[in-house]
C-alpha cells in the first residue's frame, strides 16, 4: 500500500506534508523497523532529548514535569488504539509543543480513521483551529456539540459576541460563567439577563447543529456498513506469549535499575550471616544435653526469622509500584498474571542467591550435622521459605494498597506466622481455640522440616535416657520427630508459594486503589447547585455580588491586610551560569565534558510593581533560573552575581522577604485552607504583629485569592481528595502571600488550569503586584489576555540563553517589533497569540532556516545594552539606604517554632485515621489475639517451660507492636519531611523544632496504645495484679514501643525514602531479636559478643518486663531436665542472668534509648537533605 501511494504521489507530482509522510511510513513498518514509530513519537513530543533519562520522582531528579506529561501521552500513542480519550495533555507544555502534538494527533486521526477526544486547558488559537468538532460542557450539561466553525454562530444567536483579539476557546469557557458572561453581551446593556447553562442547552436543541445532532442520534446505526475488522476482537494488543516475554524483559530491566536495593539487601544478609556464624560458633556449642539442643533450635529459628523478614521489604516495594500497575491494567496493557508471573520468576535468582549464601556461610561454621545431603536439604527448605516470604508480603502490599495499611497488614501477618509457628509458644501451650492457627502457619511446617533435618542426623545419636538425644530435643520443644515431616514441610512451602502468588495475581487484577478521586466545592457553589436542583430562585447576596463584580472587571481590591508594612525590593543578576555534573549514562553515550551547562550568562532585573514573565520552551531553564535566583538549588555549580536593591544577596535574609510558589503545590494534606495560611503567618510574620492582626491578614489574603468559601476545606492529596488543582494553585499563592513578602517567585501558577481559572489566578497576581511587590512568574501557553497582563518578559531558548528581555508594550507591540525586525522572521497574523507566535518564530527549526542564533541577535541589540545599563543601575544601592538585615534568622523563637509545628502535627495526626486509627485498631487486635493465645500464662508456674512461655508472650507483644509502629511511621515522616523541605527553604522554621515536634506528638498516641494493650493483655494473661508490677509493665511497654517508633523515624530521616529506611531497619530488628536473651541466654553467648547484649535495647526491655514480674518470685518450678526444682527468682538469675535489683537500671536504659533515637532523628533532619533540585 505504501509503495502504491508513493507511486501515485510521484505520478501526480504531489509532495506530501513532511509530518504526515513520516507518520504513514512509520505506521506501515513492522518487525525491527517498528521502532521508527517510537522515534517519531519521541520527536513529535519533544522527548528525544531525554529519551535515555530516568523518569525520577519527587526525591530523585529525572525528567521535567512537562516531559512526564508528554510521556503519558506518548505511552498511548505508541500503541494501536483507534479511540483515544486524552485529558488535559497540555499541562506543563508550551503552546508550540502543544500545537505540534495536536497536529500529530489530527494527522493520525484522519489517516487511520480514528476517534480522538481531547480536553485541553487554555488552548492557543492555532491549536483550537486544528479541531473538527468541539463539545462545550458547563455545570454538567452539554451546551454545544458540533463543528468548531459554528460554535461562535450559536452564541451570536444568543446575543453574545467574541471580542476582537479574544481567543475563541477562552470566550467559550467564559461565556457560560456567571462572573464573566456580561462582558460578552452584544445587545443593549439594559437588556442583559444572565443566561444559565440550562437555557443554553435548551436553545442548542433548536439550533441547526443541535437539530442535526439529535436526528443523527436517533438514527439507528447500520451494522451492514461496518467493516468486520472495525472492532478489535482481542482484549490486548499482542498475544499472551508476547506479553509474557515483554513483561519478563521489563522486570529484568527494573531489577537491573534497582540493583542497588538488591545488592544492599544481599550485603545486609551476608553481614547478619557472619554475625550469626560468630554467635553460634561451633566451638562454643555442644551436643550433650537438651539445653544444648535448645541452642541449636534457637539458631535454626533465628535463621528462619532472618529469611522470613528478608521478604518484608517487598510490601513497601509493591505499594510503590501499584499506581503504575493499576494504570497499565485499566488501559489493558496486560492482565494481572502477566505482571505477577515474570515478577515471581525474577525473584527466583534472588532467593537462590540469598538462601544459598546464608546456608553456605552458616551451616558448617555453626556446626550443624556434617552431612552434605542435609546441607542441601536445609538450602532447599530455606529457598522455599524465602519464596514464600516474598509472596506473602506481596499479598500484604497488594491488599493494603497504602504504605501505612500495608505495613500494618505485613506486621500482623508476621505476628501470626511467628506467634503460632510453635517456637515462641510451644504446641502444647497453645489454647485449643488457636490450634487451627498452628496448623495453618507456614513457619510451623518450615520449623518442623528444618528441625527434623538437623536432629535426625548422626551427630545427635547420643543416648538420652531411653531415646536419642535428637528426638529428646525435638520432643522437649513439642516438635515432630518423624523424618517424613521434612517433605511435608517442603510440600507445604510449595503450596503456600502457589497460593500467595495466586492471591497476589487476584488482588492486582481486581482490587481498586484506595481513596476516592474527588475535589472540594465551596458552600456557596453547593447551595447554588441545590437551589437549581430544587427549582428555587438563586439569590446572590450583595456582598458576594460586589466581591465577584469587583474582581471580574479587573479592578484591584486593596484589602486592609495588604497595608502591612513591607519594604519594596528589586533584584538584579548578571552573568548567571549554572552547571551540573554530567551523569554516567550520558558519558557512556559519548559526552566527554564533565559538566553540563544549563544556564548561559543570564542577565536581568526584577523591580517592584513590575510583573515579569519568564517564558521559554520546555527545557529552556526557566525553573532552573528561578531556583538559582531563589537559592533553592541543592546541587550543581553556580556562577555570577545576584543583588537585592544594590546589596549582595544573602540567603538567610532573602528567605525572610521572599516567597516561592512551587509548581507542585506541596502542602500538608490534613490541614484546612485557613490553618495552612495561619501556620505560614505565625511562623513568617514578625513577632510584633499580634494574633488578631494575623487572623485579619490571613482573611484578607483568602479574600484576595478567592478562597474565603473554602477556608474550612481540607487540603487533601492531589488527585485523591481535597482541593482541586486550581484551588491548590491559589492556596500555594496565599501561603506565600501571608508572609508579606517583597519578592514572590511563581513557578507556572497557571499550569493545569483552564482559561477562566488561570484568569482568576493571574487577577490575584496582578492585584499583588499593584501593592508594590516584585513578582516573577514562569508561564506556559498563556492566552492573549494572560500574556498581556505582564509588564515585562524574560524570554529564554533551549540551552538556557536569553533571547529577549524587556517590556511587552501595549498589545505586545514592543515584543513583536523586536522579532519582526529580524530579517526573515514571519510576521504575526492578526488576532494570533503573540506568546505562541514568538515561540514558533524562535524555534530551533526556524533558527536553522534563517541561519541565525537569536541569543547572539539579542546580545548585539540595543535592548541588551539598555538592559545591561539597567542592571548596573539597579545593582547599586540607592543613596541613604541600608542593607536589609534581621537580628535573627527566623521570625519566631525556637520554642515558638516548636509550639507552632506541634500544633500542626497535632492536627495532622488527629485527621490521619489511616495512621492513627489503624494502629489503634491493630493494637486492639494484637492484644486480644495474644491475650487469647497466652490465656492465663502468667498464673502458670509449674515448670521451666511455663516461664519460657511467659517470657515469649511478654516479648512478642512489644516486639510486634514496636516493629509495626516503626514501619507505619516511616511514610508519615517521609511525607511531612517532603513538605518541610519547602517550609524550611521558605525560612519558616529550623529543622530542630520541626523534628522535636514530630517526636513529641508521638508521646500521647503511643501512651494510648500502651494502655489499650496493657489492660487487655495483662488481664487475659493473668499476670499478678499488684500496683507496682502493673506500673512497671506499663512503663517498659510504653518506652519500648516509643523507642521502636523513634527508631523508625530516625531511619527515615537518615535515608532518602522509606523504602530504603525499611530495608536498613530489618537487620537491626533481627540483631535485636538475636541478642535479646530469648534465643540464646546471655550466659551462653560467646565472650566476644556479650558487649552487644548490653547495647541491645530489646534485651533491656525483656530484662525489665520479665524481672519486674518474676524477679522476686520464690515459687519452685520443675526445670527442663524433668528432675530438679528451683525458685523462679534463682532460675532467672542462674539461667538468664536476670537480677531483680537491676529493674531500675533497665528502666533508665530504655528511656535513654528513646532520647538517643530522638536526638539522632533531629540531627538527621537538620543535616541530611535528600531532595535534589
Amino acid at each position: 500500500m505504501l509503495l502504491e501511494l508513493a507511486r501515485r504521489e510521484k505520478q501526480s507530482k504531489l509532495k506530501p506534508e513532511e509530518d504526515l509522510d513520516i507518520f504513514i511510513k512509520a505506521m506501515s513498518l513492522d518487525g525491527k523497523d517498528a521502532s521508527l514509530l517510537v522515534d517519531y513519537i519521541l520527536k513529535i513530543l519533544g522527548l528525544d532529548v531525554c529519551a535515555d533519562t530516568l523518569i525520577g520522582d519527587h526525591n530523585c531528579k529525572g525528567i521535567s514535569g512537562g516531559q512526564k506529561k508528554r510521556l503519558t501521552t506518548g505511552e498511548l500513542l505508541a500503541g494501536q488504539s483507534r479511540v483515544l480519550f486524552m485529558d488535559e495533555i497540555s499541562n506543563g507544555l508550551d503552546s508550540a509543543t502543544t500545537h505540534h502534538i495536536i497536529k500529530y494527533l489530527k494527522h493520525s486521526t484522519c489517516s487511520l480513521d480514528a476517534t480522538t477526544v481531547i480536553s485541553l486547558l487554555q488552548p492557543a488559537p492555532e491549536t483550537y483551529e486544528l479541531f473538527d468538532d468541539i463539545i462545550l460542557l458547563s455545570e454538567g450539561q452539554i451546551v454545544y456539540q458540533g463543528p468548531r466553525d459554528s460554535a461562535l454562530d450559536f452564541f451570536s444567536s444568543m446575543g453574545f459576541a467574541c471580542p476582537e483579539r479574544k481567543n475563541a476557546a477562552d470566550f467559550l469557557q467564559e461565556v457560560t460563567s456567571k462572573k464573566d458572561q456580561q462582558q460578552y453581551w452584544s445587545g443593549h446593556p439594559s437588556d442583559y439577563e444572565y443566561v444559565p447553562a440550562e437555557k443554553f442547552a435548551e436553545s442548542f436543541r433548536f439550533f441547526p447543529v443541535g437539530t442535526n445532532l439529535c436526528r443523527d442520534l436517533f438514527t439507528p446505526f447500520n451494522k451492514m456498513n461496518n467493516h468486520p475488522a472495525a472492532l478489535s476482537t482481542s482484549k490486548y494488543g499482542v498475544t499472551m506469549w508476547e506479553l509474557l516475554k515483554i513483561g519478563y524483559s521489563w522486570h529484568k530491566l527494573l531489577t537491573k535499575r534497582n540493583s542497588f536495593i538488591h545488592v544492599f539487601k544481599f550485603v545486609q544478609l551476608l553481614f547478619i550471616s557472619f554475625v550469626t556464624m560468630s554467635v553460634f560458633f561451633r566451638t562454643t556449642l555442644h551436643r550433650n544435653t537438651i539445653d544444648d539442643g535448645g541452642i541449636y533450635v534457637g539458631s535454626l529459628f533465628f535463621s528462619m526469622n532472618i529469611i522470613l523478614f528478608n521478604g518484608f521489604t517487598e510490601t513497601a516495594m509493591i505499594v510503590m509500584k501499584l499506581p503504575v500497575i493499576y494504570k497499565h491494567r485499566d488501559l489493558h496493557f496486560y492482565p494481572g498474571w502477566i505482571y505477577s508471573v515474570p515478577y515471581w520468576l525474577m525473584s527466583i535468582p534472588t532467593s537462590l542467591i540469598e538462601s544459598g549464601v546464608w546456608v553456605a556461610v552458616t551451616y558448617f561454621v555453626v556446626g550443624y550435622d556434617p552431612n552434605y545431603s542435609r546441607f542441601f536439604k536445609q538450602f532447599l527448605i530455606y529457598f522455599l521459605l524465602h519464596q514464600m516470604s516474598l509472596a506473602l508480603f506481596r499479598v500484604m502490599g497488594s491488599l493494603g494498597r497504602s504504605m501505612i495499611v500495608a505495613n500494618t497488614f505485613g506486621s500482623f501477618a508476621m505476628l501470626v506466622v511467628l506467634g503460632l509457628g510453635g517456637y515462641i509458644i510451644s504446641r502444647d501451650s497453645i489454647p485449643r481455640w488457636w490450634v487451627w492457627g498452628f496448623w495453618i502457619s507456614p513457619l510451623m511446617y518450615c520449623q518442623n522440616a528444618v528441625s527434623v533435618n538437623e536432629f535426625s542426623g548422626h551427630s545427635w545419636d547420643k543416648s538420652f535416657g531411653n531415646m536419642r538425644l535428637g528426638d529428646a530435643v525435638l520432643k522437649s520443644r513439642n516438635l515432630f520427630t518423624e523424618n517424613y515431616w521434612y517433605w511435608i514441610g517442603v510440600g507445604a512451602m510449595v503450596g503456600y508459594i502457589v497460593l500467595f502468588n495466586l492471591m497476589f495475581t487476584f488482588f492486582i487484577s481486581y482490587l481498586r486503589p484506595l481513596g476516592r478521586r474527588q475535589a472540594v466545592i465551596s458552600n456557596t457553589e453547593f447551595l447554588e447547585m441545590e437551589r437549581k436542583r430544587k427549582g428555587e430562585a438563586v439569590v446572590i447576596q450583595l456582598k458576594e455580588f460586589l466581591q465577584h463584580s469587583g474582581s471580574s472587571n479587573g479592578k484591584t481590591r486593596t484589602g486592609k491586610g495588604m497595608v502591612l508594612p513591607f519594604q519594596p525590593l528589586s533584584m538584579s543578576f548578571s552573568n548567571i551560569n549554572y552547571y551540573v555534573d554530567v551523569p554516567l549514562e550520558m558519558k557512556q553515550q559519548g559526552i566527554s565534558e564533565d559538566r553540563l551547562q544549563l544556564l548561559v550568562d543570564v542577565t536581568g532585573a526584577f523591580r517592584p510593581g513590575v510583573l515579569t514573565a519568564l517564558v521559554g520552551v520546555s527545557g529552556a531553564g526557566k525553573t532552573t533560573l528561578m531556583d538559582v535566583l531563589a537559592g533553592r538549588k541543592t546541587g550543581g555549580h553556580i556562577e555570577g552575581s545576584i543583588f537585592m536593591s544594590g546589596y549582595p544577596k544573602r540567603q538567610e535574609t532573602f528567605a525572610r522577604v521572599s516567597g516561592y510558589c512551587e509548581q507542585t503545590d506541596i502542602h500538608s494534606p490534613c490541614l484546612t485552607v485557613l490553618e495552612s495560611l495561619l501556620f505560614s503567618a505565625w511562623l513568617r510574620l514578625p513577632p510584633e504583629v499580634n494574633l488578631q492582626t494575623q487572623l485579619a491578614f490571613a482573611s484578607e489574603v483568602m479574600e484576595l485569592v478567592e478562597l474565603i468559601p473554602l477556608s474550612g476545606a481540607l487540603v487533601g492529596l492531589p488527585g485523591v481528595d481535597g482541593l482541586s488543582t486550581e484551588q491548590r494553585k491559589r492556596l500555594t499563592i496565599a501561603v506565600e502571600l501571608v508572609a508579606n513578602p517583597s519578592i514572590i517567585f511563581m513557578d507556572e501558577p497557571t499550569s493545569g488550569l483552564d482559561a477562566r481559572s488561570a484568569a482568576i489566578v493571574m487577577r490575584t497576581v496582578r492585584n499583588i503586584v499593584n501593592t508594590g511587590r516584585t513578582i516573577v512568574c514562569t508561564i506556559h501557553q498563556p492566552s492573549i489576555d494572560i500574556f498581556e497582563s505582564f509588564d515585562e518578559l524574560l524570554f529564554m531558548k533551549r540551552g538556557g540563553q536569553v533571547i529577549y528581555a524587556g517590556p511587552l508594550g501595549p498589545r505586545s507591540c514592543k515584543l513583536i517589533d523586536y522579532f519582526e525586525a529580524v530579517e526573515g522572521v514571519q510576521k504575526i497574523n492578526p488576532g494570533h497569540n503573540p506568546a505562541a507566535w514568538m515561540l514558533d518564530v524562535t524555534s530551533m527549526a526556524e533558527e536553522a532556516r534563517l541561519g541565525v542564533d537569536f541569543a547572539e541577535v539579542y546580545k548585539n541589540s540595543e535592548l541588551f545594552q539598555y538592559n545591561k545599563e539597567l542592571v548596573d543601575r539597579v545593582s547599586k544601592p540607592p543613596s541613604n539606604s541600608k542593607e536589609l538585615h534581621f537580628p535573627t534568622k527566623y521570625c519566631r523563637s525556637f520554642f515558638g517554632q516548636f509550639l507552632t509545628c506541634l500544633w500542626k502535627q497535632n492536627l495532622s495526626y488527629w485527621r490521619n485515621p489511616q495512621y492513627t486509627a489503624v494502629r489503634f485498631f491493630y493494637t486492639v487486635i494484637i492484644s486480644l489475639m495474644l491475650g487469647s493465645i497466652c490465656w492465663k500464662f502468667g498464673s502458670k508456674k509449674e515448670k521451666q517451660q511455663d516461664i519460657i512461655n511467659a517470657m515469649g508472650s511478654l516479648y512478642a507483644a512489644v516486639l510486634f507492636i514496636g516493629v509495626t509502629n516503626s514501619a507505619a511511621v516511616m511514610p508519615v515522616v517521609s511525607t511531612e519531611r517532603f513538605v518541610s523541605y519547602r517550609e524550611r527553604a521558605a525560612g519558616m522554621y529550623s529543622a530542630l523544632p520541626f523534628a522535636f515536634a514530630q517526636v513529641t506528638i508521638e508521646f500521647p498516641y503511643v501512651f494510648v496504645q500502651t494502655l489499650i494493650y496493657a489492660v487487655v493483655f495483662y488481664s487475659m494473661a493473668s499476670f499478678k495484679w499488684t500496683a507496682l508490677k502493673f506500673i512497671w509493665y506499663i512503663f517498659f511497654t510504653y518506652f519500648t514501643i516509643l523507642y521502636f517508633t523513634l527508631f523508625g523515624m530516625m531511619n527515615t530521616a537518615l535515608t532518602p525514602n522509606h523504602d530504603l529506611a525499611s530495608i536498613i531497619s530489618a537487620p537491626f530488628y533481627m540483631l535485636w531479636n538475636l541478642f535479646s536473651g530469648l534465643l540464646i541466654p546471655y550466659k551462653r553467648l560467646p565472650v566476644w559478643w556479650r558487649w552487644y547484649y548490653w547495647l541491645n535495647p530489646v534485651a533491656w526491655s525483656l530484662y525489665g518486663l520479665l524481672t519486674s514480674q518474676y524477679g522476686d518470685d520464690n515459687t519452685l518450678i520443675l526445670l527442663s531436665d524433668g528432675i530438679n526444682r528451683k525458685p523462679i527468682k534463682k532460675m532467672l538469675r542462674d539461667g538468664l542472668g536476670f537480677r531483680h535489683e537491676f529493674v531500675g537500671i533497665a528502666g533508665i536504659v530504655v528511656v535513654g534509648y528513646c532520647l538517643f533515637f530522638a536526638v539522632i532523628f533531629a540531627y538527621a533532619m537538620k543535616t541530611f537533605h535528600f531532595q535534589t533540585r
